[in-house]
């Protein structure tokens, strides 16, 4: 397959968070749109989504620790959107801990150039706390664009998250990365 011909590659950062097991809905999207998908899920998030399925889904083994000597490496990524994104996981990587694979490779995304996307899925205690909007201003300041605010993932009541799950806009993720790279 000449480049040319390559299929836009989308890295789907999966934490651990409620929606995470629906995050195959948001491969089909992408597959419509013709993105071939990586899943790579944060450890806590291998208990939230059926790897077997996303793996069939895909095609692609679900990614959560760096290869070994000899395996291959994952497809290079042409975009990433990190959905649900977890308060740690902002936090964390705002803040330049890369203690996980998908920590990783978000840390070096923004001096790649790699387009990345944040749908959070995150409650009003937490998103209201001062190290919270540290860090995503931090993103945003590097070029991140995180689907945070009025129109975009609103913040729900602790305790809600479970009534918030059939209205996560894994669209809005979408069209959001698309918006970034069709500049590109």
């Amino acid at each position: 397959m000449t480049e040319p011909d390559r299929r836009r590659v989308l890295y789907v950062i999966v934490c651990a968070a409620g929606p995470a097991g629906d995050v195959g809905k948001l491969v089909t999207l992408a597959h419509q749109r013709g993105w071939d998908v990586q899943i790579i899920a944060t450890p806590a998030a291998l208990d939230f989504i059926d790897t077997a399925a996303l793996e069939a889904q895909t095609g692609h083994p679900v990614r959560s620790d760096y290869r070994k000597p000899g395996e291959p490496h994952s497809p290079k990524a042409d975009a990433i959107i990190v959905a649900p994104a977890t308060y740690n996981t902002i936090n964390k990587w705002a803040n330049g801990i890369a203690d996980t694979y998908a920590l990783g490779i978000l840390a070096e995304a923004p001096n790649l150039g790699i387009p990345v996307v944040v749908l959070p899925f995150v409650n009003t205690a937490l998103a209201s706390r001062r190290p919270f909007q540290q860090s995503t201003a931090t993103l945003r300041a590097e070029g991140i664009r995180l689907l945070l605010g009025p129109g975009e993932f609103e913040p729900h009541a602790p305790g809600t998250g479970g009534t918030k799950l059939a209205s996560f806009p894994w669209e809005g993720a979408l069209e959001a990365i698309d918006t970034l790279t069709s500049h590109r």
